[in-house]
């Protein structure tokens, strides 16, 4: 997509930087434009009585433990203070919800896997119709490498094929009786790569791809967080400090 492409030249120099550091600078960027817009799209004079407004109820449901009619009557203004605060806090949202979808869903094109590297083995996976029956068969450039046979038997809609190449973007077709279907395979040290999967029309349903996930922040034995688990805790760290420091509501 154009505007992936555009994210990349963007972030570019972001990205030469190890993984879990570039996500919390990209986390660092998106939590001050979310402040920033929040802090000047609202009135904060009006947001900071609300909150106070709140703080103050929730106190008063406290000390009114003894008495329920009493603490529902304030849990009631505790809610009318919290919907005018929602309400007032949705514009900064609509705002920034589809640039932050759009800079999520190009992190997930970047973060979530580790690309092919040359002369690595790799899974090149056809979905087919569940009627689906016989055999599948890939047509492979020079470049590419077929590990097991090139004719591989159908089995529970699926079939198989072990495959390595050079580095490049190269073309594979998968036939399956008169149809055939066309899969671009990126192999490169770059640490890019095409979507996992490509959703096809006729009995070949999907071509899948075999990516390694791709180790962000290691901890023990293995990855716990992610991608987005780093993007989640840093972001939460930045949006924090950022409401102290720049006092928004």
């Amino acid at each position: 997509m154009a505007y992936y492409d555009f994210l990349n030249i963007i972030f570019a120099p972001i990205l030469k930087l190890n993984p879990a550091l570039a996500i919390v600078l990209i986390s660092l960027f998106i939590s001050v434009l979310i402040i920033l817009v929040t802090k000047y799209m609202t009135n904060q004079e009006l947001m900071k009585k609300l909150k106070e407004e709140m703080k103050d109820y929730q106190k008063q449901i406290k000390e009114l433990r003894n008495n329920p009619a009493r603490a529902m009557e304030v849990q009631k203004k505790a809610m009318e203070s919290n919907m005018k605060y929602m309400s007032h806090s949705f514009k900064p949202t609509l705002i920034t919800i589809i640039p932050i979808f759009i800079i999520f869903g190009w992190m997930s094109s970047v973060f979530a896997f580790d690309s092919i590297h040359p002369n690595q083995e790799f899974t090149l996976t056809a979905m087919l119709d569940k009627n689906a029956v016989g055999d599948a068969n890939i047509e492979i450039p020079k470049e590419i490498v077929a590990l097991t046979n090139k004719t591989q038997k159908i089995e529970n809609s699926m079939a198989s094929w072990k495959l390595k190449g050079s580095e490049g973007t190269h073309t594979i077709d998968i036939v399956y009786n008169s149809e055939k279907q066309q899969r671009d395979i990126l192999i490169t040290d770059s640490g890019k790569y095409l979507p996992q999967i490509k959703k096809t029309d006729g009995a070949i349903k999907t071509i899948q791809l075999s990516y390694k996930k791709k180790t962000v922040l290691p901890i023990g034995y293995k990855d716990w967080f992610g991608w987005l688990g780093v993007y989640i805790w840093s972001s939460i760290i930045f949006t924090m400090i950022l409401r102290k420091v720049l006092k928004v509501y």
